[in-house]
Order: C-alpha cells, then structure tokens, then sequence
C-alpha cells in the first residue's frame, strides 16, 4: 500500500539513500536534515499525510531520542523507526521504549528496511483503527468486523467465548486475514477492554533483543545497560498482550516464554527475582505450528501451551460474501484518506470480478487493489479496467461488460464467475465434448463412502477432459479460482498436457 514516508538525517548521502529505497518501494517521500525540520512538518498541516517516519539517533541539536519525547509529548501517534550505525541492545532498547516501533542498524539492507516499513504501516493502520473507535466511544469490537460469512461468523462465536475467559488464545490463519484485529476485537469484548492491548511481532524483533524486548532486563545486566528496561509481558500487566507470528520466535526465547505462560511470572535479563504478571494472552501464526513442531523448529511443550483456545480465521477465497462489503469500505476509507474532494464507488461488474479472484495476500491485498484502482480511475465508480492485474489473472480471454448483456444466455445460462450473476461472457475458443453421462462413485467396494479427496480428484480429472485443458473454463465451471485449481493440479500431481500425450499416444 503507497504510504508517506518521512525521513529523518542529517547526512544528505545517507538521505538520498533512504529516499531512493522508499521510493522504488512505491512510497513517497519527504526529506527533513534534521529532528527541527522533522518535528515542524509532523506539527505543520502536512504531518497528518506521513503515516511512517525513518529517524536516524545521532543527529545534531535535537537527536533522534529528543524527537521521540517531543512526539511522545505532542500525542503524535506516527509509527517512527529508527536508524543508528551503533547498533548496541541498549540504544535499540531506549529508542523503543520512547516509542519507535523498530529498529535497524545502518547500513540497512532494502529486504530489512522494507520489513521495517511494512511493520509500521500495520501499526499506523491499527492506531488509525484505535483512534477511530475511541472516537465513537468504545472499544475495537466484534461489531466493527465486516463479515457476511457463515466461515468468519464462527470464528467470531469462538472470539465471543473467549472473550470472556482468560485461557491462551491461539489464532491461525493465512497472512492478511486480520488476525490482529480480531484479537484486537476479543479484547473489546471482555473485561479488560479499557487496560493495556500490547503487540510484538515476533518475527520482526532482532534474534539478540528477544528476551529483552519481551521480558526486560535491569540496569548493569551487560554491557551499555545504563537504565532498567520493563519488557512487553510487565507493559501489558492487566491487559492484553498479543504476539504475532509466535511461529518465528527463536527456540531460546521459547524457554523462557513457557515459564511466563505457565507460572505468570517473567524473569528479566540479569534480574535477581521474577516479576508477577496479569496478562490475557493471545497469539498469531500463519505458519503450522504442529509441523514446525515436528521438524524442531517449535517446542513442544510450548505448542500445547499456546494452543489451549484454538481460533482459525479463513481465508477470504473461504468467504467470498465478504469481498463485496470489503471492497465496498476499503473504497470509501481509501477515497477519504487520498481523494477527500469525491465519492468513490465500486461498480457491480468491479464487485463480480473482485469475487471472482482468490486473493492468496487476503484482506491485505484486497485493500491494496482497491487503492491501486483508486489511483488509476478518472470516474466516481470503480470499473474492471481499473484492476488491470486482478481482471488478467481471472478472466484471461474473457470479456467483461461488452456489447452483449447480462440477459443474454452463455451456455444455458450460467454465470461467468462463480457465485455471481455475472454479465455475459463470450468464449468462441472453448467448445466441451459432447453431453455424456459421467457418474460419480460416492461409494467403494466395500460400502464405505469414498474419501473426499479421491471424489475431487475425479472431478478435475472429468473437468479437464470435458473442457479440453482449457484450465480457465475448468476453474469457472468446478466455481473455483484459476489460481486454487493450479493448487489443486499440483497437490494431486496433474498433469493435462502429459496425460493428454498418453492418452493420444494409446
């Protein structure tokens, strides 16, 4: 998603650097040489436009610990990242506890400074999200989740009773399903909505800053520790602390993780007694954690410790009656934060495509579709053409909205994408055998019903022969997307093109 990016350096080779990295990352970016400049644009009209800050430490004057205060003071909530060629745990660790949200050490490679990036605009967002419930007068809940699915309505029963106990939470899903937000709404829901919600993502902290981040350490416990550090579990102490993507957690942090689930105590680094601790716990993996476990990659003991309330949330090709109110509100936020002077609206051609896709980034990548489109309209109403990428990985050869229209009948009638009363669709390449007969076997041998997967094979085995190979009208006639029937063909070892040289070839 294009965001704002100011950056902050009083090095110019440094800055031009910085600015050509945020720029090939698709972002703008604002320069400032210094934490003055910096603090006067983040104060001035255009401070609301910056949704990220990249903020070298040691500058002249005002340094990059004196602008955290001053944001810190101001209530400026813009999610800041700091950079330093010194790279010792205690600088890191101070930046963080005025407010940085991460921390890399010059010179930053572009894959660690992308990370970094889009770390802090998942943070910007949860803050924007924060802010916004505060202002209706309550907390993020249940109710400000947009679903229409029976799927997501279960997990949301699920997120219900949780809610209102205290036992560890595990939620699991693909990335971009929202899995932050839907612990963000579990804690709405209970009775520590008003304390503490705490995030770490696991995956972002530095291997050699774990334990400290998550669990503090005392003044002299090494080298460069000049103050006492308290760590996520004490800051969330009545709250709610919620680690995301627990699957990246080192094996060493592991250890000590379990004794902070199970006896609700953490011992900080260098700590001479352990610190009693209230949390609700929740965790996030997109990753399987059972095979993890079976490959070492994950404690086992640990595993069973965390996955004591086990909450999935689906993907969205799982919840396709979500897509259109998805896009419907991701449109209207995109148009007020990037196009204030019009309304913007999603056509129901748009809609019918959007449901047509399977969208592997999920919600993520909805939104950045939907922002991309926003970006390329000239009208009010988003159209297909306006989702270049989308409409080219699901209609290939298709036609949407031509000259025909939607009363006109395709090959008795059917829709052009699944699920959708979609307009006509014109395919003069694709010609199916003639009708047969095809029965599917529900049974075997013995009586006993056939395994789901053995029936699914055969269907797209039927399909792919009835259609021709054309994968396109196979996907559209099974009501799948092209890219989950590839998914399919290569879990099942399909073939089309050999198995249709064998079949010529006997």
């Amino acid at each position: 998603m294009p965001a704002h990016v100011l950056i902050v350096d009083d090095d110019p080779v440094q800055r031009r650097l910085l600015e050509a990295a945020v720029r090939r990352f698709e972002h703008e970016a604002t320069v400032a040489e210094n934490g003055e400049q910096a603090l006067a644009y983040l104060e001035g009209p255009a401070g609301d436009r910056v949704n990220v800050v990249i903020l070298d430490l040691m500058m002249p004057g005002i340094d990059g610990l004196g602008v955290l205060k001053r944001l810190a003071q101001r209530s400026i909530k813009t999610p800041v990242i700091v950079q330093t060629a010194q790279g010792g745990i205690e600088t890191a660790v101070s930046a963080m506890r005025a407010g940085a949200v991460d921390f890399v050490v010059k010179p930053a490679s572009p894959d660690r400074l992308q990370t970094a990036i889009t770390h802090a605009l998942k943070v910007e967002e949860l803050e924007g999200e924060t802010r916004r419930s505060g202002r209706r007068g309550r907390a993020h809940s249940f109710r400000d989740l947009i679903t229409n699915s029976p799927a997501m309505e279960r997990a949301v029963r699920l997120g219900q009773k949780a809610a209102a106990s205290n036992i560890p939470i595990l939620i699991e899903g693909e990335s971009g399903v929202g899995k932050e937000i839907f612990a963000r709404a579990i804690q709405g829901a209970g009775d520590r909505r008003s304390k503490p919600f705490v995030t770490v993502n696991c995956g972002a902290i530095p291997e050699n800053l774990v334990e400290s981040i998550l669990f503090g350490h005392e003044k002299g416990s090494f080298t460069g520790a000049t103050e006492r550090h308290t760590g996520k579990f004490v800051e969330a102490n009545s709250g709610t602390l919620f680690l995301d993507e627990i699957g990246d957690l080192p094996l060493d942090a592991q250890v000590k993780l379990l004794r902070a689930v199970q006896e609700g105590e953490v011992d900080p680094v260098g700590g001479r007694q352990t610190v009693k601790v209230d949390i609700k716990l929740i965790s996030a993996t997109h990753r399987d954690l059972l095979q993890q476990v079976k490959d070492g990659r994950f404690r086992e003991d640990l595993f069973y410790r965390l996955n004591v309330y086990p909450i999935h949330i689906p993907p969205l090709r799982q919840r396709r009656e979500d897509i259109a109110p998805l896009a419907l509100h991701l449109a209207e936020r995109a148009a007020r934060h990037h196009s204030p002077q019009k309304r913007i609206e999603v056509s129901p051609e748009a809609i019918r495509l959007l449901e047509a896709y399977d969208w592997p980034g999920n919600v993520r990548q909805l939104e950045n579709a939907i922002l991309r489109a926003i970006v390329l309209s000239e009208g009010a109403s988003l159209q297909p053409a306006d989702f270049p990428q989308i409409r080219h990985e699901v209609e290939g050869e298709i036609r949407i909205g031509d000259a025909r229209t939607a009363s006109q009948p395709v090959e008795r009638g059917e829709p052009a994408y699944a699920g959708a009363a979609a307009p006509a669709v014109e395919r003069e390449d694709i010609r199916p055998k003639a009708p047969a007969t095809h029965v599917v076997r529900t049974l075997d041998d013995r009586g006993n019903v056939r395994p789901l997967a053995v029936i699914e094979l055969e269907m797209i085995r039927f399909a792919i022969e009835h259609y021709n190979g054309q994968l396109s009208e196979v996907a559209r006639r099974l009501g799948i997307g092209r890219s989950t029937l590839y998914r399919k063909m290569k879990e099942y070892g399909i073939d089309p093109v050999a198995e249709r040289v064998e079949r010529l070839a006997s």
